[in-house]
């Protein structure tokens, strides 16, 4: 049996490039050569992936079809790819109601064996429902953008973001930074951004804040309220996985407000919210996990007409034999944004 590199996490300081069997492809599967494939928050938060360590992971892949099954019509050998690892079976309750994350098949679909790896099969359904063709002109690094792109589009769109809007975006990590701009981009007229680093502040305003509010100043809720007449915001994005921003953007909401829980903080940590001030406010408390193959193929189109310079947010290259490295940096280097782990060259 072939055997081939991955990156296993067992731990968020123990990262190990391992052999591991190449996987064989059945006669509906494709197998994908790496090239490129994003580090997400997500990646970074032990608590949610250590209790399924060892695990290569990875979920922001773009590469090229090494090997397809007899039975594949649709891809050929050499065509450039995206992947979603989870898609929907599109028939049960909650997928007939457009909640694709949340249905059963989703969470129990992935790619084998994950992004951070030399090679990667694309089982059936992931096939069928959710690899897109990577156009020309598009680079492998933007091509990585397409999932985490998705998220955010999906969350601006269950928020209801619009023409006039207010909007407040806490934490500008990749995806604050990406809100910002699709923010802009779905009409509203002012964006507040939030984060505990100037340098991220910096970047927010180059994509279209126009305002950015250091964290630690306390003045969150004020100079939303300046912005807006009074009133607050519109829509308030929180992508940093804390109860301090969380309770900031509460305060930063305005009555009738939308505020997004976009981030997930740890098991057992709790916010409180008074269903007094919520009935009375009417507040909107608006979840948003993921994305679904409707989002990323809006997602691609976005990258593809450079409506968001997402290549600007790659701050670190490492190749995949440096993955270590790589997290350690997305972990400790307050000047990183999005690191990418490269394959063959």
């Amino acid at each position: 049996m072939t055997e081939m590199n991955a990156a296993f996490y067992y731990d968020k300081n123990d990262i190990r490039i391992e052999e591991t069997p190449k996987p064989v492809v059945k006669g509906d599967e494709v197998l994908v050569v790496m090239k490129a494939c994003g580090i997400c928050g997500s990646d970074l938060m032990d608590w949610y992936i250590r209790p399924r360590a060892p695990i290569v992971l990875g979920h922001e892949p773009a590469g090229i079809i090494e090997k397809k099954g007899r039975h594949v019509t649709d891809f050929n050998v050499g065509d450039r790819v995206f992947v979603h690892h989870h898609v929907p079976c599109m028939k049960c309750h909650y997928c007939l109601r457009g909640d694709f994350t949340l249905c059963e098949q989703f969470h129990n679909t992935s790619i084998i064996p994950g992004g951070f790896a030399e090679s990667f099969k694309v089982p059936r359904l992931n096939l069928k429902i959710d690899t897109l063709k990577i156009p020309d002109g598009m680079s492998d690094e933007e091509a990585t953008f397409i999932e985490p792109m998705g998220c955010c589009l999906r969350a601006l769109q269950k928020c209801g973001v619009q023409m006039g809007d207010t909007v407040a975006v806490l934490g500008c990590g990749v995806t604050g930074i990406i809100h910002i701009k699709l923010s802009k981009l779905l009409g509203a007229s002012t964006v507040v951004a939030s984060d505990l680093f100037d340098n991220r502040l910096r970047i927010a305003k180059e994509f279209g804040a126009d305002l950015t509010v250091n964290a630690q100043d306390g003045q969150l809720r004020d100079a939303v309220r300046s912005m807006s007449d009074g009133r607050g915001a519109d829509v308030v994005i929180v992508t940093a996985p804390n109860l301090v921003a969380y309770a900031n953007g509460m305060s930063a909401c305005r009555k009738g407000g939308r505020l997004c829980v976009f981030a997930p903080t740890e098991p057992g940590k709790i916010l409180p919210v008074s269903p007094n001030e919520i009935f009375f406010s009417e507040v909107k408390i608006i979840p948003s996990y993921s994305t679904s193959h409707v989002e990323t193929r809006e997602a691609l189109e976005i990258i593809k007409n450079k409506k968001v310079d997402v290549q600007r947010l790659v701050t670190h290259r490492f190749v995949l034999a440096d993955a270590a490295e790589a997290f350690r940096t997305a972990r400790e280097d307050t000047n990183s944004l999005k690191i990418v782990l490269l394959g063959e060259v």
